[in-house]
């Protein structure tokens, strides 16, 4: 039997779905400045990458992505429109350069036409197309909440689709082996957890985007001479 307390089979693997690198929103194709890092020298090895990750993951994704993906989240399940146009719009103008807010609109936008197919007759789907445009944030937590996982289990989801597409990054841009990305995604995973928890203790006076190394480096990215990623 299945413990009371354990997440449905079928939500699990919904979550399990948004999570993977196959989802149709072209995750694979940024860095988020990563690739900038490793021009300037900060991303060199196993050890420097996996410092970069851990704090992009705490300083960007726990204060920032998450903690608005939790909002959303509940915005959604309540059916709040003019949430999840307020959590859209502080997304939107949090993007601290061009290839950062061009990458969360972008995956946004393929989200919906992913959401479209899987839940034609939910009309939260609409509500996500009219935003100008929908964000990835406010975007993944519609398809989290669609899945009926608890809010946690979808931050944890959202979390480790971002740890395992930014290591495949740092395989590819440091360059760096199969095992040592390995051994940074276990790295990330242990610290997913905390920022997950910290992401939900999160409000709007507290919720921030403050990176000022991140978006120097993005930036110097949009010029840089020779690119494998968008961002």
């Amino acid at each position: 039997m299945t413990p009371a307390s354990a997440l449905p089979p079928a939500a699990l693997l919904q979550l399990i779905w948004l999570a993977s690198p196959a989802l149709p929103v072209g995750g694979f194709s940024y860095s988020e400045g990563l690739e900038a890092a490793v021009d300037a020298g900060v991303a060199v090895d196993e050890a420097s990458t996996r410092d970069w990750l851990l704090d992009q993951l705490a300083l960007v994704q726990a204060r920032s992505d998450l903690a608005a993906a939790a909002s959303a989240f509940a915005a959604w399940q309540a059916g709040d429109a003019a949430r999840v146009r307020e959590l859209n719009a502080w997304v939107a103008a949090t993007r601290e350069s061009a290839e950062l807010r061009l990458q969360s609109e972008q995956t946004g936008r393929s989200l919906v036409q992913w959401l479209r197919q899987r839940h034609p007759a939910d009309a939260r789907v609409d509500t996500l197309a009219a935003l100008a445009p929908p964000t990835w944030p406010v975007a993944f937590a519609l398809a989290a909440a669609a899945t009926g996982a608890p809010v946690r289990d979808a931050l944890l989801a959202m979390a480790f689709g971002w740890a395992e597409n930014a290591v495949q990054a740092a395989v590819r841009a440091v360059p760096l082996g199969q095992s040592a990305g390995q051994r940074i995604l276990a790295a990330l995973a242990d610290a997913i957890p905390a920022a997950v928890d910290a992401a939900l203790a999160a409000d709007d006076d507290t919720r921030q985007s403050f990176a000022p190394m991140l978006a120097i480096l993005s930036a110097r990215h949009e010029t840089q001479y020779s690119r494998l990623f968008r961002s």
